[in-house]
């Protein structure tokens, strides 16, 4: 008898077809030059032509930490998880029973328990790489940054190269950051399966749709398009 069955199977596949086409909407199609990420990366072009004419650049340096703080949080977070999901492996037989008489839970084995974890795992693992990538690349950002020449008349155009290089990568970090924190959210989802099939698919619809809302329709997007909106999102 197979650890999972076919309808364990029809949930896992939903869950990895949400995730991948939710990336291939945002990142790889014309619908995601509309959404908030693409949004804000025109903000970092502005950013790095805006340091340029300033000599002082302790507020960009201070900005560009900040970034890298927060990815090292998230990156310090997935190894924390990766731990709590290794220690599922030493709870097995309770964690089963537990989770079955939750309700819509549904009766699993040892073995198709197992194979949840790991994929958990792996979701975290993936997790970590891309935000300690992203951590790396906001720290050559910083490289970058402070190698842009003060503007001059007789250099403008270098330091402007010079910026839109640093903003080029930034960007990427940001990229990189973005997919990270979209692993997080759709391990949240992932574990809608320890409890049942059902669940998962409701967990996955459940986060594709608010991750689609903050990108395309939320308060935080109409306030760029419309400064003067006086509405936050809570």
């Amino acid at each position: 008898m197979h650890a999972l069955s076919s309808l364990d199977f029809a949930a896992l596949v939903f869950f990895l077809l949400s995730w991948f086409g939710y990336h291939v909407l945002l990142e790889l199609t014309g619908l995601g030059e509309r959404g908030l990420n693409r949004m804000m990366n025109d903000y970092r072009y502005t950013w790095m032509e805006q340091m340029v004419v300033r000599e002082n650049r302790i507020v960009d340096s201070t900005l560009t930490s900040s970034l890298q703080n927060g990815t090292a949080f998230f990156a310090s977070t997935s190894l924390v998880a990766l731990g709590g999901v290794v220690t599922l492996f030493r709870s097995t037989d309770t964690a089963v029973t537990i989770f079955a008489d939750l309700p819509l839970g549904l009766p699993t084995t040892r073995e198709a328990w197992e194979i949840k974890v790991i994929g958990l795992a792996i979701i975290f693992i993936y997790a970590f790489f891309k935000f300690a990538w992203s951590y790396r690349l906001f720290n050559y950002v910083v490289i970058l940054v402070g190698a842009v020449p003060v503007l001059t008349v007789s250099n403008k155009e270098e330091a402007r190269v010079a910026a839109r290089r640093a903003a080029a990568l930034n960007v990427v970090a940001g990229k990189h950051f973005n997919r990270g924190q979209r692993a997080f959210f759709f391990a949240l989802a992932y574990l809608g399966w320890f409890v049942s099939a059902y669940i998962l698919f409701l967990t996955t619809a459940g986060v594709f749709l608010v991750m689609w809302r903050r990108q395309f329709t939320s308060d935080a997007r109409r306030a760029l398009l419309d400064p003067t909106s006086s509405e936050t999102e809570i």
